[in-house]
This record gives structure tokens, sequence and C-alpha cells, in this order.
């Protein structure tokens, strides 16, 4: 079998030891917070802010079925896993947080309960995040001590830590841990995967929202463009109406003149008017001979005066 280097191994002792030991180290303070015999009766208690961490996705669904089984069961310290217990223990009880918070490594002079948590979650996450399976062994010395007087303060766990760091490792304890990390790789490809479908889904989310607000923009449109047609249809009505009210009044007004004008007296200023028009013309053309008679006879030389 392949054998692995100095910064490999180092790798799965020190994972071993962040997944072997220091859960139990963990697990003991979380006990003496929440007493097993009591801890489903405080996790109910403390419902409604289990749920918003839940909301806030700092409890994942599998903790959650954890935290609340099915019937018959009970919660049971013993399947928390340590992400899970310094959750609780961050939010339900009442700790102090190290100087840094509970998200940096606190320097090695700070030794209170809340400090060594802080120091394993730190590693713990350290640990997750390596891209290689590889620790360098000036940095795994340093960590190492760190880590292993953390758990002693919490557990007494400490000839145990010591053992696993020297004890040889058999090619088993080697291939799980390797193949622990390539898990781990292959759920961090998972994970960017689920990221990248996320945001996918994410902006067609926003893409359909926006089609959403177009469609109701076009709604509110289309209802304002009925409703000024139906303004349009009465104006035309009222316009249509007004029109044949004057064409009634125009027809009337017709008919009054053609009855003033069919009057006796209408008829008789209408006939004078007529005669008056005919001897006017005739005297014209009386006046219009004359001048053309003079024209005749002064071209032939007489005068008529």
């Amino acid at each position: 079998m392949a054998t692995i280097s100095v910064e490999e191994e180092n790798y799965v002792r020190m994972s071993l030891l962040l997944t072997g030991i220091s859960p139990r180290a963990v697990r003991i303070k979380f006990d003496l917070e929440f007493h097993p015999t009591g801890l489903d009766a405080s996790l109910k208690k403390e419902y409604n802010k289990l749920s918003e961490l839940k909301r806030k996705k700092i409890i994942s669904e599998s903790q959650w079925n954890v935290l609340f089984p099915r019937f018959p069961d009970v919660p049971d310290s013993r399947y928390f896993d340590v992400s899970l217990m310094l959750t609780l223990l961050r939010n339900l009880a009442t700790l102090t947080p190290p100087r840094g918070g509970f998200d940096r490594l606190p320097p090695v002079i700070e030794i209170s309960t809340e400090a060594d948590l802080a120091r394993i979650k730190y590693y713990r996450n350290y640990l997750a995040h390596l891209s290689d399976g590889k620790i360098d062994t000036t940095f795994f010395n340093t960590a190492w001590t760190d880590i292993t007087e953390a758990i002693d303060r919490l557990g007494k766990m400490k000839q145990e830590c010591d053992h696993l760091k020297t004890k040889p490792l058999d090619q088993t304890n080697r291939e799980i841990m390797m193949d622990i990390k390539r898990s781990y790789d292959e759920i961090k490809e998972l994970k960017k995967s689920f990221k990248s479908l996320k945001r996918s889904h994410e902006l067609l989310q926003g893409k359909h929202e926006n089609v959403e607000k177009s469609n109701e923009l076009l709604q509110e449109n289309y209802k304002k463009v009925k409703i000024s047609n139906a303004l349009l249809q009465e104006q035309n009505t009222e316009v249509r109406k007004a029109h044949e009210l004057l064409q009634e009044d125009y027809m009337k007004a017709k008919k009054n003149v053609e009855e003033i004008m069919a009057l006796p007296q209408i008829t008789e200023f209408r006939n004078t008017k007529a005669r008056e028009e005919e001897e006017r013309r005739r005297t014209e053309e009386i006046i219009t001979e004359i001048q053309n008679m003079r024209k005749r006879i002064r071209i032939e030389g007489c005068v008529i005066t």
C-alpha cells in the first residue's frame, strides 16, 4: 500500500484528535450546562430561539432532527456533533465570550472555558478548509499543544492526546482519514455546485419576479386603457346624441323657414322683387341697345345730340 508523507500523517493525527477526542471533552462541558436528564425540557423551553437559529441556517436540518427526534425518542447529547454543542452553548448557556469572540483563535494566555471552546472550534474549521490534506510540522506541534491543553482543561484527557501523538498509525487509520479527506473535498465541490445552482435559482427567481411585476404593470395599464375606452365610448355616445339633437333642431328650423316662405305676404314680396328685377334687367338691355346704336351712328359719321 502507498505510504503517506509526514505532513499527511500530521493531518491524520490532528483529524483523529479533533474528531475523536475533542467532541468528548466538549460534551463534558455541555452536559454540565444541560444535564442529560433535563435536556429534552431545556430544548423545548428554548424552541422559539432554536427555530430562529434554524431559520438563519445556523442549525442544519439534520441537527434539528437530532434536537427534536420523533416520539418516543428523546434528544441525547451523545449524538450531538461538536458544531451543534458549541452552537447551543453559545446561544442558550450563560457563557462569557472570549475577548476576540467565539470565531477567532484566543491567545495562549486566555484559558477560560469559553476560550477553550473557541480554540476547538477554530482548529476544526481550519482542518475542514485545508485543500491538500497536509499540515506543516511546525504548525502541527504548536496547534497540537494548544488543542490538547484545551481538551485537558475541559475533560482531563491529556494522556490520551499524548498517546495519539506518538502511537504508530496503522494503515487502516491512514486510509480512513484520507478517505475522509477525499470526502471533505467532494463535499466542498458539492457545496460549490450547490451555491452556483442557488445563485442561478436566485437570478431566475429575480427574473421571474421582474416578469411578474411587468405583468402586473401590463394588467394595470390594460385596466386603465379599458377605463379610457369606456370613457371614450360614453363621450362618443354623448356626441352622437348631441349631433342628433342638432339635426332635429336644424330640420325644425328648416321647416319653419319653409312655412314662413310659403306665407302670402312673403310670396307677394318675392313676386314684386321678381318684377322689379325683371324691369331692371329690361332697362339695362334698352340702355345697352341705345349705346350700341350710337356707336354705329358715330361710325357712319353722324352725331346724335
